[in-house]
């Protein structure tokens, strides 16, 4: 009886150690007697216990937060900067074989590309330029952990810190900006209104008859005011017109 049980818990430990399952984004990979034998999965997985080794990795896209990194850019501006990489597995085996943690790995080689890429930048091209740094963070993150077996799908940068005395300047600089261009709408303004002065001067000209025509109608329009007394200039054409019928035209 003793040895039934016994042998029965044997067989127990030699499932547990034999029999695997694996999820639809798990993947696993052998090694037997410290040689790699290949990736298997997902689903119902029976290795040889004791002989054969099962490593799970997830195949999901992990998103890595990279800590604050204090910088010097290019122009000489110290910036604290932070990202978040997206990257995954995608040769199970080369992940587990090629660098001892891939995760680590990963994380170390973020916070010096990071503190690389922006060092190499002027603060104007980092703060407008965010999606160009992001490119080229994915691109060179990429390229270097192809050998891994790690596919790195996109780098954010998500937050600049500025010394207060550069974000005072960047204040002053933008309310410069926005006075230069509200002198440049006022200029623009007073063209187009000389413009249309100097085409109204053109035609008035050309047609005497319209200027007694406006003066007529400015006198109605002084008319509406309650003044007690309104005095104005009478048109040299009007009194020229009187003159002739006098028969002194001599002005």
């Amino acid at each position: 009886m003793g040895a039934t049980i016994i042998l029965v818990l044997v067989v127990l430990v030699l499932l547990s150690k034999a029999i695997y399952v694996l999820k639809e984004y798990e993947r696993g990979v052998i090694f037997r007697l410290g040689r790699l034998t290949g990736v298997r999965g997902p689903g119902f997985i029976l290795i040889i216990p004791f002989i054969d080794r099962l490593v799970r990795v997830s195949l999901r896209i992990i998103a890595m937060d990279v800590p604050p990194q204090d910088v010097v850019t290019k122009d000489n501006v110290s910036v604290k900067v932070n990202a978040v990489v997206y990257y995954r597995v995608f040769e199970p085996d080369k992940a587990i074989v090629e660098v001892q943690d891939f995760n680590y790995a990963t994380s170390q080689l973020s916070q010096t590309t990071l503190r690389s890429v922006i060092g190499g930048a002027e603060l104007d091209e980092l703060l407008s330029a965010r999606d160009k740094i992001n490119q080229e963070l994915q691109s060179i993150l990429d390229r270097q952990t192809d050998s891994w077996g790690i596919k790195v799908s996109a780098v954010e940068v998500k937050h600049v810190d500025l010394p207060e005395s550069m974000q005072r300047a960047i204040a002053r600089q933008a309310e410069a900006e926005r006075e230069r261009r509200a002198k440049i709408i006022h200029a623009e303004g007073e063209l187009q209104a000389s413009e249309k002065l100097s085409e109204a001067a053109r035609v008035l000209a050309a047609e005497p008859t319209s200027v007694q025509l406006r003066f007529l109608q400015t006198l109605s329009e002084i008319s509406v005011e309650k003044n007690s007394t309104i005095i104005f200039p009478v048109p040299i054409d009007i009194i020229k017109h009187f003159m002739r019928l006098t028969g002194r035209d001599t002005v």
